[in-house]
């Protein structure tokens, strides 16, 4: 007889989740056809630069995750900003600037929702089209064969 819910709570070890989110987002941003081949990949990136770099990834989301629920790990400042150089260095890339939100106007409410209607009627005239191609598609094969 089985149980349909269980208490038991298995414990992630630490740095894993911080690993998996990175590959998630990598896989989102990448869109990969072989999410495995990618993920191996992905993975054998990260052991290179880690190898070249001495900074480990899964450590450091140990740190943060570690300093998120008991404080601990970033009592050494030195230790925290040569990490902090170091992924800087890692990751090769410019994070986008955030942009505060900015309430949109009544006008430009307006004009998305008029864009969004003109969007969806040309959408509905493709569609449309499409039906009537695959109608006179199969009128014209069902011809050829009353004429065969």
């Amino acid at each position: 007889m089985s149980i349909p819910f269980s208490n038991t709570h298995y414990r992630i070890p630490q740095g894993f989740g911080n690993l998996l989110e990175g590959l998630t987002r990598e896989i989102l941003r990448e869109q990969p056809d072989n999410i495995p081949a990618f993920a191996a990949a992905y993975f054998e990136n990260l052991l290179e630069k880690r190898e070249k770099t001495s900074f480990d990834p899964a450590e450091w989301g140990a740190k943060v995750e570690d300093r998120f629920y008991n404080n601990h790990a970033f009592k050494d400042p030195e230790q925290a900003e040569k990490c902090e150089q170091e992924i800087a260095k890692a990751s090769g890339r410019e994070e986008t600037p955030v942009t505060p939100f900015e309430e949109s106007t009544e006008e430009e409410r307006e004009q998305e929702e008029a864009a969004v209607k003109i969007q969806s009627a040309f959408r509905g005239h493709v569609a449309r089209e499409e039906v009537k191609k695959m109608k006179s598609d199969k009128s014209e094969n069902v011809k050829e064969e009353e004429n065969n």
